[in-house]
C-alpha cells in the first residue's frame, strides 16, 4: 500500500469519525425590518463519543445554532449560509422529508423544560412509545418491553410502574430522565441537550449528567450540550466553544479555556457564574488572598457582632414550625395519608441581613417561605415578624402584614400578567393597598425603575418584550413599590443565565444596602447563596439538618448531606487563576 493510499484511508477513517460539522453556519430570523442575524460564521466538528459544550448568555445564539443543525428553526428562520455536515451529508441543503427521517432516528434532542415537552395528559410510557412506533423503531406490539428498558436505563427504579404515570407524578429530575429517555430511544449518533439540568438542584443535576454520559459513552453518541454555565461545561465537556451575539468568540479543550481563557467576554462568563467565584473564594481563603476574597464577595462581610447587635430582637422568629399535608389515596376508596413538608424548623432572620435557605427539591424551603409569606397555615409551631404572630390575624392585619413583608419568584414571566404593560405591573400593589393619586404613584413607579436600573423606555413594553433579566428586574420593582422590610427571595434567579444571573444578585445587595432590606433567599444553589448571604440554612426532608455562617458552612460542613451538595457545584474541583 502506496503512503498515498495510507493517507487516504487515514483521512477517510478521520472524516467517519466526524459525526458533526458545522462550517460558517449564518442563521438569519425574518422580522419587521428586515432580516435579523443570529448566528454568523459559527464553525465547530464533534466526533464520535464527544462531547461539546456550547457556552454563552441568552440571546448568544447557541440555541439558535442547535435548532438550525436539527432543522427545527422557527417558521422566520433560515439557514443564510454555510453547511451543515451530519455524517458527511451537508444538512444545509437537504430538504424538509430528509431531516425529518434524521430526527428520531439518527438525532436525538432533550430540550430544557419538561413540563412544558410533556404532555400532561398522557402517560409517560405511551409518550415514549409514540416516538419508538411513528420513527418505525418498535411495532406496537412490542414497543413497552423497550420503552421500560430505555426508563431504566436513565435510572428510573421501577420503570414498568412508572411508565403508567403522568408527568405530574414525576420530579422535576424524574421528568427530565424520562426526556433523556425519548432523546436516547433510538440509539443516535448525535444528541443534542438544550440546557437540559439547568432548572434542576446541583444533586439531581450531578445524578442525571453522570447517567447521560454512562450511556453516551457506551454508544458512541456524539453530544452537543447547550448551557449557560462555563463550571458546568468545562466539568462535563471535552470542548468548550463560547458564543456571544451569536458569533465563536473562543473554542478549545474545556479544561484550558476554563483555566486560561483568551476572549475578554469568556472571562466576563467566568466571573460571573456562581459555580467558579464560590470556587475562587475558596482558594482565595487557602491562599490568604484577602484582597481577591473582598472582590469576589458580592455580599459585604457580617459585622462583628457587638451587645447591641445580638440583643437587637430578629425581624423575623420561626420556632419549630410543622407543616402536614393531607396526600389524598391512590384510589376512591383509599384513605388519604400525612405528608409532613416541614418538621419542627426553627430560625432567626436578623435586620438587614440576608438569611438563605437550601436543599434539593422536596426539601421543605418553599412551603418555609410560603408559611413566612402567610400563604400557607403553620400545623404547629409559631411565626413572629417583628415581635407579632403572623398567623390569626384579621382581614386588615393581614393587609398590612402584606406590604411589609413581599416576594420575588423564580419565574418572573408566570408572575407578571402578560396583559399588564411594565409600568402597571409595578403600579398594581400601589393601586391595591391605596397609594397616592395617579401623579404620587407614577412617580413611585419611574423612582423604583430608577433603582432597578430599567430604562423609563421599557415602562411602556409588557412582559413579552423584555428579556429574563429585564422581567426579574421588573418583579424586584414591584416587590419594592410598598417599602417593605422583607423580600422572600424563592429561587430568584435559578432561571436565568449567569451573566444576568451577577446583575440581579449586585442589584439585590446594593439595594439591600441603599433600603435597609432584609432577605430570606431559597435556593437549592449553594455557590449563589456563598455570594449573597450571610447566614444559611441546609433543608433535607423538611427538617434542618445544619445552621451557621456561610464560612462555617462552606468550609467546614458537618453533614454528609451538605458535602454531597457542595461537591455537586460544577467545577468546584478546578484550579482557576486569581490574577
Amino acid at each position: 500500500m502506496t503512503e498515498d493510499q495510507t493517507a487516504d484511508m487515514t483521512e477517510n477513517t478521520m472524516d467517519h469519525e466526524v459525526v458533526l460539522r458545522v462550517e460558517d453556519l449564518d442563521v438569519d430570523f425574518r422580522t419587521e425590518g428586515g432580516d435579523a442575524r443570529a448566528v454568523s460564521g459559527a464553525t465547530l466538528e464533534i466526533r464520535r463519543g464527544q462531547t461539546v459544550a456550547v457556552v454563552g448568555e441568552s440571546g448568544s445564539g447557541k440555541s439558535t445554532l442547535a435548532m438550525a443543525v436539527l432543522g427545527l428553526l422557527a417558521s422566520n428562520g433560515k439557514v443564510a449560509g454555510g453547511h451543515i455536515y451530519f455524517r458527511g451529508e451537508d444538512l444545509a441543503t437537504a430538504g424538509s422529508q430528509r431531516r425529518d427521517e434524521l430526527r428520531g432516528t439518527e438525532m436525538g434532542l432533550v430540550p430544557q423544560d419538561p413540563m412544558t415537552n410533556l404532555d400532561p395528559v398522557m402517560r409517560i410510557g405511551r409518550q415514549i412509545d409514540e416516538g419508538l412506533v411513528d420513527n418505525g423503531l418498535r411495532t406496537r406490539r412490542d414497543v413497552r418491553e423497550r420503552t421500560v428498558e430505555l426508563l431504566e436505563g436513565v435510572g428510573l427504579p421501577d420503570a414498568a410502574r412508572r411508565a403508567a404515570q403522568y408527568p405530574h407524578e414525576f420530579s422535576g429530575g424524574m421528568r427530565q430522565r424520562a426526556l433523556i429517555a425519548m432523546g436516547l430511544s433510538c440509539d443516535p449518533a448525535l444528541l443534542v441537550a438544550d440546557e437540559p439540568t439547568s432548572a434542576l438542584d446541583v444533586t439531581v443535576q450531578r445524578g442525571i449528567l453522570d447517567q447521560l454520559g454512562v450511556l453516551t459513552r457506551e454508544l458512541g453518541t456524539a453530544v452537543l450540550l447547550i448551557t449557560h454555565d462555563l463550571g458546568l461545561a468545562a466539568e462535563r465537556a471535552d470542548v468548550v466553544v463560547v458564543m456571544y451575539r451569536g458569533r465563536i468568540v473562543e473554542q478549545g479543550a474545556a479544561r484550558d479555556v476554563l483555566t486560561n481563557p483568551q476572549h475578554e467576554y469568556t472571562r466576563r462568563l467566568m466571573a460571573s457564574a456562581p459555580s467558579l467565584a464560590s470556587r475562587r473564594i475558596e482558594i482565595a481563603r487557602e491562599r490568604g488572598l484577602e484582597d481577591v476574597l473582598d472582590e469576589a464577595l458580592l455580599a459585604p462581610e457580617e459585622d462583628a457582632a457587638d451587645g447591641s447587635a445580638a440583643a437587637e430582637r430578629p425581624l423575623v422568629a420561626v420556632r419549630d414550625v410543622t407543616k402536614v399535608f393531607q396526600i389524598r389515596g391512590g384510589g376512591l376508596l383509599a384513605r388519604s395519608r400525612d405528608f409532613t413538608a416541614v418538621d419542627g424548623v426553627s430560625l432567626d432572620v436578623p435586620r438587614g441581613s440576608t438569611v438563605a435557605v437550601v436543599g434539593e427539591s422536596g426539601s421543605g424551603k418553599s412551603t418555609l417561605a410560603r408559611m413566612i409569606l402567610d400563604i400557607e397555615q403553620p400545623t404547629s409551631g409559631t411565626i413572629e415578624f417583628d415581635g407579632e404572630p403572623v398567623t390569626g390575624k384579621d382581614q386588615r392585619a393581614r393587609i398590612a402584614y402584606r406590604r411589609r413583608v413581599q416576594p420575588v419568584f423564580q419565574d418572573p414571566y408566570s408572575s407578571l400578567d402578560p396583559m399588564y404593560s411594565v409600568f402597571r405591573a409595578i403600579e398594581e400593589p400601589l393601586r391595591a393597598h391605596g397609594f397616592g393619586d395617579s401623579a404620587a404613584r407614577r412617580a413611585r413607579v419611574e423612582e423604583l425603575a430608577e433603582q432597578v436600573a430599567l430604562g423609563r423606555g421599557l415602562l411602556r413594553r409588557f412582559p413579552a418584550e423584555l428579556s429574563g433579566g429585564q422581567r426579574q428586574r421588573v418583579a424586584i420593582a414591584r416587590a419594592l413599590a410598598l417599602k417593605p422590610e422583607l423580600v422572600v427571595c424563592d429561587e430568584a434567579v435559578s432561571a436565568l443565565d449567569v451573566v444576568v444571573q451577577a446583575q440581579i444578585l449586585r442589584l439585590l445587595a446594593g439595594l439591600q444596602s441603599e433600603l435597609g432590606l432584609t432577605y430570606l433567599f431559597i435556593t437549592h444553589d449553594l455557590a449563589v447563596v456563598r455570594q449573597i448571604a450571610d447566614r444559611v440554612l441546609v433543608m433535607q426532608n423538611g427538617a434542618v439538618v445544619e445552621e451557621g455562617t456561610v464560612d462555617e458552612v462552606f468550609d467546614s460542613p458537618r453533614t454528609e448531606y451538605t458535602r454531597a451538595l457542595l461537591d455537586a457545584i460544577p467545577g468546584h474541583d478546578l484550579e482557576l487563576a486569581l490574577g
